[in-house]
């Protein structure tokens, strides 16, 4: 089966920006606040259910992954860019990061008891959402923890340069209470919610969803 031309451009996108990234893009001690917060917040809550492992899908060069450990987490990071999980390879190599994509997990049913998706699905066409929360979903233990955090609005981006280099992605914005519904239909209850408008660095809406899937009965 033909791999879809998102995840192509994606791959391919990022692995021309790889290096420009990482100088550019703030790592997570220089996040703001409530970022902070959420993430430290989902950290505690994985380690108190004690389910399985957190993996953080779309991980770039392996940052918020290694944040996450700091944390005191078992993280592993995902990533569709060879060349970003070289850079996290080279950066952490006492962390594990593997190539994949969201919308087919190479993971076991049940297995992981957090998952970050933390500015990563943004470049998903909103038809293809279902299938990657669904995929959470069934690699999420019962009652375990899904942190999503994104931009949101509504619209579709078409950018052709992104970090000072060319890029072929496209993005797509969607209002928050899509975003709630979308996790609804595929079985995760919302937890919390923040949303927060512009500021410092970020000059778009962005919000940061906790998500759980239900126990078993």
């Amino acid at each position: 089966m033909a791999e879809p031309a998102f995840l192509t451009a994606v791959r391919e996108s990022y692995d021309t920006v790889a290096a420009d990234y990482v100088e550019r893009v703030p790592p997570p001690a220089e996040m703001d606040p409530l970022s902070r917060a959420m993430l430290a917040g989902f950290a505690e809550l994985v380690r108190m259910a004690a389910l399985g492992p957190v993996a953080d899908l779309g991980c770039g060069p392996g940052r918020v992954t290694a944040h996450l450990a700091g944390l005191g987490v078992s993280a592993f990071g995902v990533d569709l860019s060879p060349k970003m999980i070289g850079l996290a390879r080279h950066a952490y190599p006492d962390l594990r990061f593997t190539e994949g994509s969201m919308t087919s997990l190479e993971m076991g049913d049940d297995e992981l008891g957090g998952i970050l998706a933390w500015y990563s699905t943004h470049h998903t066409p909103p038809q293809w959402l279902p299938a990657v929360f669904a995929e959470f979903r069934r690699t999420l233990a019962p009652g375990g923890y899904l942190l999503w955090g994104d931009y949101v609005g509504d619209e579709r981006l078409q950018p052709t340069q992104g970090y000072g280099r060319p890029v072929s992605y496209e993005s797509y914005l969607l209002p928050l209470d899509r975003m709630i519904g979308l996790l609804g239909q595929a079985g995760l209850a919302i937890a919390a919610r923040l949303e927060q408008e512009p500021g410092g660095r970020v000059n778009r809406p962005h919000a940061c969803l906790l998500a759980r899937k239900p126990e078993r009965p």
